[in-house]
């Protein structure tokens, strides 16, 4: 071969060696982000083999540690120095180490039982007399050698009592939105209910409806407690004084019309029926117009607000969201592609809704799913003013931004300023304002009810 045709093979192998590197570089680059491994917890502790003592008597591990020359056979505080034997090895060393490390089990045992036995009864046998034989018998045990039997305690039995002092410690009080009644007159058309006589709490729950529904309006029915005076939720094991019904007026559905309340007044009557008692239906015209003038308000103030955080460059994967996510506190749910960043206090709505892609959530491999955009929602009126949802939302969007590469769109896909933020949560103060002056304060029950 001439020294044309060497240096054209030659510039052929890094040409195509080029190509195949930019290929890889360009493959790698345009790809999906993928969620980073997550990595173990490193033990300082070494694991010596042979040294796992589950299940073989006290409980070793927490005592393997790097062995010092001339440590075997140290005195453990409070005992007598475990005498090693003169021959075997590092065999007999490492039974004379194992022996050490169990007689100081033992006497930290003798020790906590020791604490304990003394907070139960008057012990008036000296501390150190009775640590002193407990760890003679736990040394001995170890060493095969006799030691004296201990002296008895006699300590009388202390039987707990169950006490209504440990009761209101162990079980925390009902929130007041469980103790007083779900119905208000603010939201609900209500229907009073009069009965001739005590009824039990069975059978009123036999007679209620089925369903708790008119149209697309919920419905609830409580009773008079005979002990409590409070109106509550029908409940086995409870007397009622009476009861009383009622329907939601307007909901996100839309204000209650004519066959809804027709709808649920039949449902009552049924119900009245067959407890004997009578029904005083309130006029169904004036609670529609009622209906039609709170929808018109909720309409007006109801404000569910949508980020979009979309990529910047390189897509990222369903695993990689998830990932960056979980580190700010959301969790995932059932609902593939839905995450939610709880409320702080128990019972409540979450705060924050983060959504993407159901498909990719659903894929087989996540760090193969391919995202370019997500939303992260809140609705305003199910989030209380105190937690401060709006300004947790911009700091969320702000970090996600800055650790995926990622740019802040509304929901149509528009960039958009982190100036135009400031506005919006003027806006908010004003409409938490304004719900407060109505008594539907956001976060509320009844806010959470209307708002629905």
């Amino acid at each position: 071969m001439s020294n044309l045709q060497i240096s054209l093979a030659v510039l052929g192998v890094v040409l195509l060696t080029l190509i195949v590197a930019y290929n890889s570089w360009s493959a790698r680059r345009n790809g999906p982000k993928r969620a980073e491994p997550v990595e173990e917890s490193a033990d300082p502790q070494r694991h010596e083999p042979g040294m796992n003592t589950v299940g073989h008597g006290a409980d070793l591990t927490k005592y393997q540690s790097e062995p010092v020359l001339g440590d075997f056979g140290q005195a453990i505080p409070g005992t007598d120095p475990v005498q090693m034997p003169e021959s075997g090895g590092r065999f007999a060393e490492a039974d004379a180490e194992l022996a050490r490390l169990v007689a100081r089990e033992a006497h930290e045992e003798a020790q906590r039982q020791e604490a304990l036995l003394q907070d139960a009864s008057d012990v008036n046998e000296p501390e150190g007399e009775v640590t002193a034989q407990r760890t003679d018998a736990a040394i001995a045990a170890v060493t095969g050698q006799a030691a004296p039997a201990p002296k008895p305690v006699k300590a009388d039995p202390v039987e707990p009592v169950l006490t209504a002092e440990s009761l209101s410690v162990s079980i925390p009080p009902a929130s007041s939105v469980e103790r007083r009644g779900h119905l208000d007159e603010l939201i609900d058309a209500i229907t009073p209910i009069t009965v001739a006589q005590m009824v039990p709490g069975e059978v009123a729950l036999q007679a209620q409806p089925s369903t708790r529904r008119a149209g697309n309006k919920p419905f609830a029915i409580e009773g008079m407690n005979q002990d409590s005076k409070q109106w509550e939720p029908l409940q086995a094991g409870q007397r009622y004084l009476g009861f009383q019904a009622g329907v939601q007026l307007a909901n996100r559905t839309g204000s209650l019309n004519e066959i809804e309340f027709s709808e649920f007044v039949t449902k009552i009557q049924r119900f009245a029926d067959a407890l004997g008692a009578m029904v005083d239906v309130p006029n169904m015209l004036n609670e529609v117009s009622r209906g039609r003038e709170l929808d018109q308000f909720a309409s007006e103030h109801d404000a569910q607000l949508s980020f979009m955080l979309r990529a910047r460059q390189a897509s990222w994967s369903a695993g990689y969201v998830q990932q960056n996510a979980q580190r700010l506190g959301f969790v995932t749910t059932p609902m593939p592609g839905r995450m939610l960043l709880q409320s702080p206090i128990h019972g409540l709505p979450p705060v924050l809704v983060l959504s993407y892609d159901p498909q990719a959530a659903m894929g087989d491999d996540l760090d193969q799913s391919v995202v370019r955009e997500f939303l992260l929602s809140l609705d305003v009126a199910q989030v209380p003013r105190g937690q401060q949802p709006f300004v947790r939302l911009r700091q969320v969007a702000e970090q996600l931004c800055q650790t995926m590469d990622g740019v802040l769109c509304d929901q149509n896909g528009y960039l958009l300023p982190v100036s135009a933020l400031d506005p919006i949560q003027h806006d908010l103060e004003l409409l938490y304002d304004k719900l407060d002056s109505r008594e539907l304060s956001a976060g509320s029950l009844l806010a959470r009810r209307l708002f629905s």
